[in-house]
Formats: C-alpha cells, structure tokens, sequence
C-alpha cells in the first residue's frame, strides 16, 4: 500500500511531487519515481549473511524503525572482475548484499482492485558475476508497456553462496553448497508476503533469468519448498543440468579450503572476503584445468532435503510440472568467449574431449556449415557444437523430461545476428536480454549490438511475447502469431530473427548425434 499523504500532483504533468512510501512487513519503505515509474531499490528481504551467519541458510530480514531509504540500489554480491565482454568491470560490492528492487507502475492497484502481474529476475554471471541492479534489467519498459511489476535480485555468489562445507563447518552449515539459491527462494518469500504492497499480485509470479539465471530457474522448479512462490517460468539459456552431486561438492570445498591454508572453522567465519574471493579464482582457474571439469566450480550441489537428487532426474519425475515454462537459446552463444576465433587444432582437441566417434559428431554439422566456397571455419564449427553441448541440447531435454507430465513449454530460439566485432559476434549468450526487457536503446547497448539500425523492431516483437506469456501464461502475439507449445512429437520453436517465425524440428540430425552423450 502506499501512504495516504502522497501530496499534491504536478500542475504541468499531473504526478505526485512527493516520493512514493510503501509498507512492508518490516517497515514503511521511501522510494522515488523516475520515468513514469516508481522505484524501491535495496529492499533487504533477508538478514545480512555476515558474521556468525556466513556460509549459513538466509534468515529472515530485520525489521526497521521509521522510513527506511529505499532510492538507491544495494550493493551487490561479492566478486572480482572478470575477463569476458559482459563482467569485465568493477562493481560496488559488499558481504551484506541480500537485497531487491522493484519498478512498478504505481503501489496502489489499478482500477478494479486486482493486483498487476509479478515478473522477479534472477541475474546470471556463471555464479560468480552479477547483480539485479544492471541496467540491461530495467523493468520500466515491462512497467509501462505491460502494467507488469518487475523485481530483480541480488544473491550470495561463489563459495559464498555454493560450496559444500558442511563437512568442514559442521550439521548447521548442512545447505551451504546451495545457499545462494537458497536466497533466491528467500526472495520470492519476501515478494510473496509483501509485493501487494507495491501493486503486485501474489498468485501471478513468474520467475525468469538467463544462463546462471535461467539454471537458477530450474533448480527452483525441481525444488519441493519452491511450489506455489510462482506460478510461471522463463528460462533464458539454461537448463537443470548444470550442478553438482554431492562427490564433486566435496572435491571442490576441499580445493579451495587448500587454497586458504586448510584454515579451522573459526579462522574460515573470520577471513576477509578478499581472500575468499583470491581463493574462488584460483580454484576456478587450476581446478578445471586439473579435474577437466566444463563448468564453473562453484555451482549448486545437490544431494540433501532442499534438493536431494539431481535436477534432472527431479523433473524426469515430475518436479515443476505444474508451472508453465518458456526456454530457448541463442543461435551462437559460445561466441560470447571468443569461440569463433578457434584454430583446426582447438577444434579437434574440443571435439576429442567429447567423444570416442569425432567424425559422428562433426559430421552434421559440417553439412550444415560448409559452403560451396569452402569449409567453414573452425570457430563457427565449435561454436555451433559448443552452443548445443552447453545450452541448446539441455533445454531440449528438459522440455523432454516435461512432456510425460502434460507440462506446459514453449521453445524459442534467438537467431539475429549482431553487427560487432567484425561479424565475429553472432547471436551470442545473453544478447537477448536487452531485447527481452526492451533495453536495446540503453547506453552501451550498442557495443553489443553494432553499427547500423538500433532492431527495435524485434525487441519490441520480443518484449510483448514475454509480457503475453507473464499476463496471461502464453507467448503468442499478434505480432508473432500462435506460438504451439513444444513437444517431443513435433518439436515446435519460435525463430527469433529479424523475421520472425515458426520452425518444425530444427536441425535433427544435429540433435541426434547427442542422444547418447547428454542425458
């Protein structure tokens, strides 16, 4: 609700002058408006996880006396700059990140009394990058384009929010492998309690993120304590095959507990974050080289109450089936790490890495890939093979995995290609989001996408898709036609380019030659 002293409108546009107040569980919230919109930034929706509560489950947030500040976004999680195109600078950072924002078109309800739909983003950064105050995430235009209050988060990355201590560090530190998922599921407790406050209805939720985000996603539809906090979902590059099991959780704590000196637990709750974060890195960088492990090293682990089996075989039993879900990828998503530049050399030895039989799987993809001018390049052949390894054949399986359930999916795929970076960039990872949340004129937007026309055709195309499908639970538009839902039988998926269209089965022979190398 908002306060009842919400003071005189402006003569000449006819907003109220005074700041917005919202009254949450915890106190009475100030935020301010901005662009037609009203915002609450670093919204605390858990106690801060420092101290005795390092490397603990979230516990509920404090209460607070008198009008808390709510103009400003929090801090986000700690963590080093990276070394990719989309994580390559300093944020402000602290260990006290637990916090939310929300953009929404007005904290009181619209006329008739119901609550406007929910759309809570989770941010992605492979676990370790990120935070929910990026400006690619700006929900003002799902605000005034779609009367959609928006909420995007921050949650404990690294060892800090994913590494398995617990034997370390005692039974009371038994979901530390998971605690930054569990922040998530803290979140949208939070929004739950308190989102009519800021116009929202709590029984129109959906949940959406991309890459780390989108597995975020995943894992919180397999999770049991995680029904009925949504009720849709999108999933943006990413599926639920990226976790651990409980072995590697323990080989992974152990690296970096190595890293640090093998400190006694008390001396671990003690260390400044800087030495975990030099410790993270390390392990990061000698850990895959050592073990070969594809992913990140600080990924959820799974294997206790909260997630007691891999999310796969979750939702191979049902786990989420309940939640209508939109998923897809990007046609080039490993072009985002400079896959495209790869040697003939780098391209067999990836090749050999995943497979007994390299001419099975390079095979389909050649046919596809080559010209009447001449081989495609290595780059492009292990882009497009990485692409499916990674993300396009996970999100196939978990549509398979949904479909003896009578779930609800539908697939797209984002195919336009950029113009930067001398062609080199393609439809990489996460260039969809700023056509997704309708950013594609934001500064520095244009980095990513090149010279030439701003496609603002596309994101609008886009962006009404996702707001149909968090209306209404259907991506269909009049701009984009019936959008069928995607099964097995016929295999349905929405081609996001410049011309947009529908596209029966594409690509099977590509899709087989994984049948037995992705489960």
């Amino acid at each position: 609700m908002i306060s009842d002293a919400e003071g005189s409108a402006d003569e000449a546009t006819n907003q109220p002058t005074s700041e917005p107040t919202a009254r949450v569980a915890e106190g009475t919230l100030k935020g301010r408006r901005r662009k037609g919109v009203e915002l609450f930034a670093g919204i605390p929706y858990a106690a801060p996880p420092t101290g005795d509560r390092r490397f603990r489950a979230p516990e509920p947030p404090e209460p607070w006396d008198g009008v808390r500040d709510a103009r400003r976004f929090g801090p986000a999680a700690p963590q080093l700059p990276g070394t990719g195109l989309t994580s390559n600078f300093e944020v402000r950072w602290d260990e006290d990140c637990l916090t939310l924002n929300i953009v929404t078109p007005g904290s009181t309800n619209p006329e008739g009394g119901a609550g406007r739909p929910v759309y809570v983003w989770i941010h992605g950064g492979a676990y370790k990058h990120g935070q929910g105050a990026t400006p690619w995430y700006d929900g003002t235009s799902f605000a005034t384009r779609g009367d959609i209050v928006v909420v995007t988060i921050n949650y404990r990355l690294g060892a800090l929010g994913f590494c398995d201590l617990a034997s370390h560090l005692g039974d009371d530190f038994a979901t530390c492998g998971i605690n930054g998922t569990l922040d998530q599921l803290a979140a949208l407790q939070w929004v739950q309690a308190n989102i009519a406050a800021f116009g929202g209805d709590p029984e129109r939720i959906t949940i959406g993120g991309e890459s780390a985000g989108a597995f975020s996603v995943c894992n919180l539809l397999a999770m049991e304590a995680a029904d009925g906090l949504f009720h849709r979902a999108i999933a943006q590059s990413g599926a639920c095959h990226h976790t651990f099991g409980p072995v590697d959780g323990k080989e992974i704590a152990g690296e970096f507990l190595n890293q640090l000196g093998n400190p006694p637990a008390d001396a671990l709750m003690a260390l400044p974050v800087e030495d975990l974060l030099q410790a993270m890195e390390r392990v990061s960088e000698e850990g895959g080289q050592r073990t070969g492990r594809s992913q990140e090293p600080f990924y959820p682990v799974w294997g206790h109450d909260l997630l007691p089996r891999d999310p796969r075989d979750l939702m191979a039993d049902g786990a989420g089936a309940t939640v209508p879900l939109l998923t897809g990828t990007n046609e080039d998503e490993l072009a985002l790490w400079g896959v495209t530049s790869m040697s003939d050399d780098d391209l067999t030895k990836m090749v050999d890495g995943l497979t007994d039989d390299p001419d099975a799987l390079l095979a389909p993809y050649r046919d596809r890939l080559d010209g009447s001018d001449g081989p495609a390049s290595a780059g492009w052949v292990a882009c497009a093979i990485g692409s499916d390894r990674v993300f396009g054949v996970p999100a196939a399986r978990h549509a398979e995995y949904r479909h003896p359930h009578n779930a609800e999916t539908w697939m797209y795929r984002f195919s336009w290609d950029s113009r930067a970076f001398d062609g080199l960039f393609g439809a990489a990872h996460a260039l969809e989001i700023p056509f997704t949340f309708n950013t594609v004129t934001r500064p520095g937007v244009d980095t990513f996408l090149g010279p030439g026309e701003t496609p603002t055709a596309l994101a609008e195309a886009m962006h009404d898709a996702w707001i149909a499908f968090i209306r209404d639970g259907d991506p269909s538009t009049a701009v984009l036609g019936d959008w069928p839902r995607y099964t097995p039988d016929d295999r349905l998926v929405m081609d996001l380019d410049d011309q947009c269209g529908l596209l029966t089965d594409p690509r099977p022979a590509e899709r087989s030659v994984w049948k037995h190398l992705i489960r």
